[in-house]
């Protein structure tokens, strides 16, 4: 009997080693211009407001430092995308600003590149260890939602209105951030895009409606080489930036899988967070919330 009892206890056990990694849903935060969270610590949310804030399921945020170049932080992106969306795991993204860029960035030049499946247990560096030793072709990415987008970069970039020492800025000015990558090419995932049109400060310097930083051209993923003046229906010496995926007035086109889900008609969301999951950041937060389960 006690034979038989150690025989049952030994094959529950390689039964239960046997078992797959449990699945498992996340959702990675990616944030803009400036930075501000703790870099390979997916729990600082300095960026963005308070770490208690419901943000999605199994919110983490991905840390960059927000003034160096696309290309040279891409790595901590990765990283994360690794840790977290490979294997059994799937990710939603939320990205702020700069980090609709970084995404755009990381898609189309290694969204087609071979992965090792993580275990989603990351060290202090925000590296995880690799969970069976085999490999998958990019990330497992549901969407990408995105809180004013510079992907199409920002006039301000290109008058000097942010400091022109800061490597980011280059990125962010149209013409380069419209030439730094595919922005058709993002492996099938979808952006949608969250336009805010709270812009006072610079109203000025950005064609048609923008939030204070970045224009509906770019937050509103509007393809071509560069910005130009787009604005809710209700201005009429303006085209309008149209919903979905459907041209725009005047006959400009979004760029493939991306797509406007929220154009603020009632211009009562500008671009920043406050230390407070604030402005257009909002709006993608309370979404996310309901979608990212």
């Amino acid at each position: 009997m006690i034979k038989l009892y150690r025989s049952l206890v030994a094959l529950f056990v390689v039964a239960a080693t046997a078992l797959p990694a449990y699945a498992a849903n996340y959702t990675l935060w990616v944030n803009g211009r400036t930075g501000g969270g703790q870099i390979g610590n997916y729990n600082s949310f300095t960026y963005w407001g308070p770490a208690t804030t419901a943000a999605g399921v199994n919110k983490k945020a991905v840390n960059w430092d927000g003034r160096s170049n696309i290309s040279s932080q891409n790595y901590l992106i990765r990283d994360a995308l690794d840790c977290f969306c490979t294997g059994t795991n799937w990710c939603y993204i939320a990205a702020h600003s700069a980090g609709d860029l970084m995404m755009g960035y990381t898609l189309a030049n290694y969204g087609g590149s071979t992965r090792y499946k993580k275990n989603a247990s990351p060290n202090a560096a925000g590296q995880c260890g690799n969970s069976d030793g085999s490999t998958q072709v990019g990330w497992n990415i549901k969407w990408v939602n995105v809180a004013s987008g510079a992907g199409g970069g920002s006039e301000l970039s290109d008058v000097g209105s942010w400091t022109t020492s800061e490597p980011l800025v280059k990125d962010l000015k149209t013409t380069t951030a419209r030439a730094l990558y595919n922005h058709n090419s993002t492996r099938n995932v979808w952006f949608y895009m969250f336009a805010g049109a709270s812009g006072t400060l610079y109203s000025g310097i950005l064609p048609g409606q923008d939030d204070e930083a970045v224009a509906y051209h770019s937050t509103g993923g509007v393809s071509g080489s560069g910005g130009q003046g787009l604005c809710n229906p209700s201005d009429w010496f303006c085209n309008d930036l149209n919903m979905g995926t459907a041209a725009n007035e005047g006959g400009s086109t979004k760029w493939s899988y991306h797509s406007v889900k929220f154009r603020d008609n009632n211009e009562s969301y500008n671009h920043y967070a406050n230390g407070n999951w604030g402005g257009i950041i909002s709006v993608v937060r309370a979404d996310t919330v309901t979608n990212a389960q």
